[in-house]
C-alpha cells in the first residue's frame, strides 16, 4: 500500500483523478458542481474574491490562490537550485542547449497558438488571445513519467527533459507574475514581501552564522535550527503572500521571494532522486514535509477546476491543443537543434537530434500549469473552459510520444 502511495504522489496522479472526478460531476450535474466549487468558507473575509465591495473566501479561491502556493514554492526550489548550486542542473555548459530548447518550446506553442486565432478571424483572435500562454507549459511529473517510458530510466534524453521542464517552470512563474495579475497592480505592496524576506534571511540565516564565526559548536545557528526550525520563514511566507494578494499579482506566486532565503544544501540529486530524502537541509526538509500535503492540494486544485462540460469544446480547446502538439516539438526540435549543431553546443551523448522530436511530444504535456494559466488568462465562461478542455486533452501527448518513440525508432535505456 506504502508503494502504491508513493507511486500516486510521485507522478501527481492524485490530480488526475481529482481532474476526472470533475469531468464526470460536472457533465452529470453541472449546478452542484458550481456551487461546490463557489462554496463560501467566510464571507466578509480578509483575504479571497472582491464581491460587492468585500472579500469572499470561496473553495475555489482557498485551493488556486492560497493552497496552490505551496505547488509554486516547491517548484521555485528545483529552479532555485538549479541555478544557484555548483552542480545545479541549469549552470554551465551542459545545459546551454536544453534552456534554447526550452526557448523553441515556448516560442513555437505562442506562434501556433496566436497564429492559427489570427486566421480563424479577427473575432476570435480577440476572444482567445489573452490564453497565448496556456500551450506554453510543460508538466514536470507526469512528462518524466511518461519520458522514462518511452526512451527508458537510463536514456540521456530523459535528464535533458528534465532540465527542459525545470527551466520551462522557471519561465511559467515569470510569465504569470508579470502577464496575469490578479486584480489592479499595487507594486508598493512588494515592498513588504521584499522586506519579510530580507529580514527573514538576516534574522534567521545570515546573522546566525555571523555571530557562529570562529565557534565550532554553532551554538546560535543550532538554536535557531533547533528551536525555531521553519517558524521565522512561516511567519515571512504569510507575510509575502499578503503583500502579493495585495499587490495584485496572483498571490499562488507568493512565496517565491521567501524560497532563496532558506537555508540550503550545497548540492542537489534532483527532483525524482531518492538520495534528495537524505538531505537535512532546512529547503529540503521543508520540500519533504509539504510534498505529500501538496499532492493533496493537487487533487483539490483537479477537481475544482477541471469540471468542463463536453458541449465546451471551441476553438480555444483546438488552439491549445494544437500549440502543444504541433507548437512543442517543432520549436523544441529547430530551437534545439540550432543549439546543438549550428551553434556547436552539442546533445548529450548516446542522444540523437531527432530524439527533440519526441521530448517536444513529451514536453506537450502541459496538464497542471496550463489549467492554472486557463483559469487565469481567461474570466469564467466558455471561452476559459473551453481553454480548459485543451489542457486536459493534453494528455493524449502521451500516447503521441509512445507512437512518435517507435516511428523514430528510440533505443530504450534501463541503465
Amino acid at each position: 500500500m506504502y508503494r502504491v502511495w508513493n507511486f500516486l504522489t510521485n507522478y501527481s496522479l492524485l490530480l488526475i483523478l481529482g481532474a476526472l472526478i470533475a469531468l464526470v460531476w460536472a457533465n452529470i450535474d453541472y449546478h452542484s458542481y458550481h456551487d461546490f466549487v463557489e462554496f463560501v468558507i467566510w464571507d466578509h473575509a480578509p483575504i479571497g474574491h472582491l464581491h460587492d465591495g468585500h472579500r469572499t473566501l470561496t473553495l475555489h479561491y482557498l485551493v488556486n490562490d492560497l493552497l496552490m502556493a505551496l505547488f509554486f514554492a516547491i517548484a521555485a526550489k528545483e529552479v532555485w537550485e538549479a541555478v544557484i548550486l555548483k552542480n545545479g542542473s541549469l549552470r554551465g555548459k551542459k545545459a546551454a542547449t536544453p534552456l534554447v530548447a526550452t526557448l523553441g518550446g515556448m516560442v513555437g506553442p505562442i506562434s501556433v497558438y496566436l497564429g492559427l486565432a489570427l486566421f480563424l478571424g479577427s473575432e476570435t483572435y480577440s476572444a482567445v488571445a489573452n490564453g497565448w500562454a496556456i500551450p506554453t507549459a510543460t508538466d514536470i511529473a507526469f512528462s518524466y513519467l511518461v519520458g522514462r517510458i518511452v526512451f527508458g530510466a537510463g536514456h540521456p534524453a530523459v535528464r535533458f527533459l528534465l532540465l527542459l521542464a525545470i527551466a520551462d517552470d522557471a519561465a511559467g512563474l515569470i510569465i504569470l507574475a508579470i502577464f496575469y495579475p490578479s486584480g489592479d497592480l499595487a507594486p508598493v505592496w512588494l515592498l513588504l514581501s521584499l522586506g519579510a524576506a530580507v529580514g527573514v534571511f538576516v534574522l534567521a540565516n545570515w546573522l546566525p552564522r555571523v555571530l557562529d564565526r570562529g565557534n565550532q559548536a554553532r551554538p546560535v545557528s543550532t538554536f535557531v535550527r533547533s528551536k525555531l526550525h521553519f517558524f521565522p520563514y512561516f511567519i515571512a511566507a504569510c507575510i509575502s503572500w499578503y503583500a502579493f494578494m495585495r499587490s495584485g499579482l496572483h498571490p499562488a506566486l507568493g512565496l517565491l521571494p521567501i524560497v532563496p532565503t532558506i537555508p540550503h544544501a550545497d548540492r542537489a540529486f534532483g527532483i525524482f532522486s531518492a538520495a534528495e530524502q537524505h538531505l537535512t537541509d532546512l529547503l529540503n526538509q521543508i520540500e519533504h514535509a509539504l510534498k505529500h500535503p501538496v499532492e493533496i492540494v493537487l487533487f483539490f486544485f483537479g477537481l475544482l477546476n477541471a469540471g468542463v462540460q463536453f458541449s465546451s469544446i471551441g476553438p480555444a480547446t483546438w488552439l491549445v491543443l494544437a500549440g502543444l502538439l504541433i507548437g512543442k516539438p517543432v520549436g523544441i526540435f529547430l530551437f534545439g537543434w540550432f543549439a546543438a549543431r549550428p551553434l556547436g553546443l552539442g546533445l548529450p551523448s548516446g542522444m540523437r537530434p531527432i530524439d527533440l522530436v519526441v521530448i517536444g511530444f513529451v514536453a506537450a504535456i502541459g496538464f497542471t500549469v496550463s489549467l492554472f494559466v486557463a483559469s487565469v488568462a481567461f474570466p469564467g465562461g466558455p471561452v476559459q473552459d473551453a481553454a480548459k478542455m485543451g489542457a486536459l486533452f493534453s494528455f493524449g501527448a502521451a500516447a503521441v510520444s509512445i507512437i512518435a518513440g517507435k516511428l523514430l525508432r528510440v533505443e530504450k535505456q534501463t541503465g
